[in-house]
């Protein structure tokens, strides 16, 4: 990190306040005057700030951005950022000869006096970058994790100054953008689990990437996007929702996984609590199985990310390793809905392997309790034996003998159950033999992978197609 990431609040906001050409406003809500408070303390703040204001009350909020039931959503801050900056651009229409423009807003609910609710909210700007230039928008959620009001406004005030500093000085490399955006803000205090840029500067810019950023570098563990590359906020998206999930490396996805979710699908729909216009289908990517030599690569996630969307699914990427983990994080998010997991018969080894939760007091027991005493389902899909050919699935798995009777458990309280339909002609198929082929340059792995599959990996040399036909010539 250079000299300038290692500059405290105070200097960021004075070093915009004199930057002669920046001028803008602020619209906050919820959490206090913070942010330009900052600017306002720093000194010099008359030559950037042309007006603030804060409408804590609900009819105020109206008068000024319309009638809404939920002021603190994305609809919301979009609206303010949309109404301050036409307010600054038609109240100053000569100072954009001389100024690049910001409007600068948030919407947060913060810690309320009986503690009982969880701080979140959501900030942006709308901006130029270049002086008469076109204007671009930053948005991003936050959940606040202080344990006071006090602590949570502060937050807000250091990432809003953040910002604003990395909007205007650092948006050529995403990693120094990270690195400013969060500096003095730990995860332990203020976590972004979902974040975008948009505008004719940031044309280039794939929000995927930035997202497999987030959940890299720890600031969230889980986000997500739809099949038009949009990133969504995880609460938002799912909220109240019937979720189905299938967790995998899908590298490549090929028949077996689609016969998967939807025969998995078709099981999840019998449920009486499941409502197909209430279902959300995700295919979740965990970051071990976007690992490869250590490292993680960003073309290989957006060519994973790039089938699942080809194929009209939204994805999940996610830090949680372990299942229960997962479903601890989607359990307050559904609501009290049915969770379904789609799984292979194999994983269940790992699931019911006592040495996985070592890390726990409560060890496997706690484990379950903690992932399967939520309103959660396995769907558990069948493979090959891969010793004798033969069919291999939850009525014969092979687990240690002592924990054939929390098995049992499971099944009979109807936390885990077959797919009894699915297509035998399929089990056969598994991605790493899929991906060999590929690089052997074959051609049969084509018969293996869903045809849209196929022809987006010939087209865009997937998964190291172009080095496979090159090297068999």
């Amino acid at each position: 990190m250079g000299e300038k990431s290692r500059f405290t609040t105070e200097e960021k906001a004075l070093k915009i306040n004199l930057t002669k050409d920046i001028y803008g406003c602020f619209a906050e809500i919820g959490a206090g005057q913070e942010v330009a408070a900052n600017f306002f303390k720093a000194g010099g703040s008359s030559g950037t700030i042309a007006f603030t204001q804060s409408a804590y009350d609900m009819k105020v909020s109206d008068s000024l951005y319309g009638e809404t039931l939920r002021y603190v959503c994305e609809e919301r801050l979009e609206t303010m950022l949309d109404t301050e900056y036409k307010n600054i651009a038609k109240t100053l229409p000569g100072k954009h000869t001389e100024a690049r423009f910001f409007a600068f807003c948030n919407t947060v609910e913060s810690l309320n006096y009986h503690k009982t609710n969880q701080g979140q909210g959501w900030v942006g700007i709308r901006f130029q970058l270049h002086l008469n230039g076109p204007v671009n928008d930053i948005i991003l959620h936050i959940n606040m994790h202080d344990n006071s009001h006090k602590g949570q406004q502060e937050a807000i005030g250091i990432l809003g100054v953040n910002l604003i500093y990395s909007a205007f000085f650092h948006t050529e490399d995403l990693n120094e953008f990270l690195d400013v955006l969060v500096q003095r803000i730990p995860r332990e205090r203020l976590e972004i689990d979902m974040l975008r840029v948009s505008g004719p500067d940031f044309e280039n810019v794939d929000n995927r990437i930035i997202a497999l950023n987030l959940v890299k570098r720890g600031i969230t563990d889980a986000t997500m996007f739809d099949l038009a590359k949009q990133v969504l906020q995880p609460a938002t998206a799912l909220y109240k929702k019937n979720i189905l999930l299938m967790r995998g490396r899908f590298r490549p996805v090929t028949k077996v996984h689609i016969d998967m979710i939807e025969k998995g699908r078709k099981a999840f729909l019998k449920e009486k609590r499941v409502k197909d216009e209430r279902l959300e289908v995700i295919f979740e990517l965990t970051l071990k199985d976007l690992t490869a030599d250590g490292k993680i690569s960003d073309k290989d996630f957006i060519d994973r990310a790039e089938l699942l969307s080809s194929l009209g699914y939204t994805v999940m990427i996610s830090n949680y390793l372990k299942h229960y983990k997962m479903v601890e994080y989607l359990a307050p998010i559904a609501k009290g809905n049915l969770i379904g997991v789609i799984l292979g018969v194999y994983n269940l080894h790992t699931i019911f392997d006592e040495r996985y939760y070592d890390n726990l007091p409560g060890g496997l027991l706690e484990a379950f309790g903690r992932g399967f005493g939520h309103n959660v389902k396995l769907y558990v899909y069948p493979a090959v034996n891969v010793e004798d050919g033969t069919q291999y699935d939850l009525d014969n798995i092979v687990l240690p003998e002592n924990l054939y009777g929390l098995l049992q458990y499971m099944k009979d309280n109807d936390k885990m159950a077959s797919i009894k339909e699915f297509d035998k002609d399929l089990l056969h198929i598994f991605s790493d033999d899929v991906l060999m082929k590929i690089n052997a340059g074959a051609s049969s792995w084509e018969d293996d992978v869903p045809e849209e599959v196929a022809k987006a990996i010939k087209f865009f040399e997937l998964f190291g197609y172009h080095q496979a036909k090159v090297l068999s010539n």
